[in-house]
């Protein structure tokens, strides 16, 4: 009997060194980091050159450290541009990836999103972009501008918008954590909206038009004559003190083309014709396009 004790107290003793054993080896192995990465449209992911699978992929066994993440886009019609960049991959810590392939790299955009341990208690957000200087806004409000950094937020899920003009906004849906600083980096795409210029207003230059008045002649009137000269025949006949708007003016002659009565246009000599102002024949009334009267003159 006390044998058979022996035995079982043996047995027991090994079970519990096994035990200790097994829980030590897992204690002290080191924690794998994973990652989240989902991508449009879907792409071949490669994780330190070797090829980790076909996006969405959702894996928790990386080495932790610093990785190379490559995407490559399985496109059949327009081809686009791969994605490339060096995360720090997290003990415990999956990284997110969410990227939209575009023609060119301007023309794409996304974000990571990782974690890094603080200091108990503390919950931190870190937001990048390209291009610097972006709009933040967290919850739809507006904080502030990338590099933007606060410390001042709760745990819980929010939703961070980053925008800038001229490229397509980002909304990232993130989970913060007590504990851990969330660092959000963005890379927007330019926006293939075309926004027009602004046409600088250019003011028209207006002729300012010439005003004559008819001179005091010895037969009291003025001849309008179908030329420019006084070969030109006799067409109508204006009175001293009339004015009239000045249609064209012979450069070689220096006589008037006028509109002497309406409908009616004519030639008179400018030795019996002065140009006046605005001033002037506001004070003096109406032009008169066209006399109501025509007055016997010679």
């Amino acid at each position: 009997m006390r044998k058979l004790i022996t035995i079982v107290l043996v047995l027991l003793g090994l079970a519990l060194l096994a035990g200790a054993a097994f829980f030590s080896i897992g204690y002290f192995k080191p924690k794998t980091a994973g990652v989240v990465i989902k991508t449009n449209p879907a792409s071949l992911v490669f994780v330190n050159g070797e090829e980790l699978g076909r996006t969405p992929v959702d894996s928790k066994k990386l080495e932790p450290g610093e990785a190379i993440i490559k995407l490559i886009p399985e496109s059949f019609e327009t081809p686009l541009t791969p994605y490339e960049t060096k995360i720090d991959l997290v003990p415990g810590i999956q990284t997110a990836i969410n990227w939209d392939f575009g023609e060119t790299i301007e023309a794409s955009g996304g974000e990571v999103v990782s974690y890094e341990k603080i200091d108990k208690g503390d919950t931190a957000l870190a937001t990048i972009s390209v291009p610097d200087t972006a709009q933040v806004a967290i919850d739809g409000q507006v904080k502030g501008f990338t590099p933007f950094k606060t410390s001042s937020i709760t745990p819980g899920r929010h939703t961070i918008t980053v925008s800038f003009e001229g490229y397509l906004e980002r909304v990232i849906d993130a989970q913060l954590r007590e504990g851990y600083k969330l660092t959000v980096v963005v890379d927007l795409a330019k926006s293939n909206e075309i926004i027009p210029e602004e046409e600088e207003e250019v003011e028209e230059e207006v002729e300012e038009e010439e005003i004559i008045k008819i001179l005091s002649t010895s037969v009291g009137f003025l001849r309008v004559r179908s030329e420019s000269s006084t070969l030109g025949e006799e067409v109508g006949r204006v009175e001293p003190g009339e004015t009239y708007k000045v249609l064209e003016k012979d450069e070689s002659t220096g006589w008037y083309k006028i509109e002497y009565e309406k409908g009616e246009e004519g030639w008179i000599s400018n030795q019996y014709a002065e140009i006046i102002s605005n001033e002037d024949v506001e004070d003096e009334g109406e032009v008169s396009p066209t006399p109501t009267t025509q007055a016997e003159a010679n």
